[in-house]
């Protein structure tokens, strides 16, 4: 009998209900609800970023943002010791906080004069973008079906912005840029969250930005009011929240497979982008997110029947 507790006690205990389905899932599936979670958060920081461009500059809103991040990752980092901060890849960590920067700045720019839901779909050049990256850098196979359905995704990007349609607007190559450096953010954080913690990852993000962003900011600093400051700190709340759960789930599961239910971002954009600007997205993107969503509800259903084969 005492045998037999003693190989009960060595397996690692199952953690009932809730907690025990979710540890049931397969990662991809667990990674999918962070990075769509994460999405979201990080819209609706978006949409404050757009609300305090019309009265601040964009580098000042960066700065802050970061600071704040940086102020709501700390009380974490000390309880699990900064002994943890110690690092192997010091110099990855400088990358991704560098790329991320500068994707940083191109986002916030664009998002300042164009609308959201525009400025999103642009960014969602970089799921066409990871494929390739994710070949090239992670050795990742992409697999066919998923690389087909990828690109049926693209194309209803494709259908919101309309390149072919209006007058060319220069702030579009802002997004673009912006699209650029955020696919090489995902490859940095993949390759980090081989050997890198979630909070470590976040910590050295917030503190680079803070860092890159400060001296420009200084240089074209307007006083906040009271009110602008309270949502210049949740901005950084929600970015480091939402970043972190995008980091947690690109961590857990495949690139090429997470990142095309990034794509509901364009969703969230469109939605908040008509509740707190009054922007209404036309037939054309309507049409364009309802390609990207059959596509990111195709891909999950494909990775639950091949969970249960």
């Amino acid at each position: 009998m005492s045998e037999d507790r003693d190989d009960s006690s060595s397996v690692a205990p199952v953690r009932p209900g809730v907690l025990g389905s979710w540890d049931a899932l397969p990662a991809n599936l667990r990674a999918v609800v962070f990075v769509m979670a994460g999405g979201f958060l990080l819209i609706v920081m978006a949409s404050i970023v757009k609300r305090l461009g019309n009265d601040l500059p964009a580098v000042q809103i960066l700065f802050v943002r970061s600071l704040a991040g940086l102020i709501v990752i700390l009380p974490l980092i000390w309880r699990l010791g900064f002994s943890i901060l110690k690092s192997n890849r010091p110099g990855l960590h400088l990358v991704r906080g560098t790329v991320g920067f500068i994707g940083n700045v191109c986002f916030f720019f664009a998002l300042i004069n164009l609308t959201i839901g525009d400025t999103v779909t642009i960014q969602f050049s970089r799921p066409l973008i990871m494929v390739v990256l994710a070949a090239i850098f992670l050795g990742e196979a992409i697999g066919a079906r998923r690389a087909v359905v990828t690109a049926i995704g693209f194309c209803g990007v494709l259908i919101i912005t309309r390149p072919f349609g209006e007058g060319f607007n220069p702030w579009v190559l802002a997004a673009v840029g912006g699209a650029l450096f955020g696919s090489l953010v995902v490859v940095a954080v993949k390759l980090l969250s081989r050997t890198e913690t979630t909070p470590v990852i976040m910590f050295y993000y917030a503190l680079y930005t803070t860092l890159f962003s400060l001296i420009p900011a200084l240089f074209v600093w307007q006083a906040p009011t009271s009110a602008q400051w309270g949502l210049l700190f949740l901005t950084g709340a929600l970015s480091i929240v939402g970043q972190g759960m995008f980091t947690h789930g690109v961590g857990l599961g495949e690139t090429s497979f997470v990142m095309p239910f990034d794509y509901l971002r364009i969703v969230y954009s469109f939605l908040l982008g008509f509740v707190l600007f009054a922007e209404v997205p036309g037939y054309w993107s309507l049409t364009g997110a309802a390609v990207i969503v059959a596509a990111s509800v195709y891909l999950l259903r494909l990775e639950r029947r091949k969970a249960s084969v």
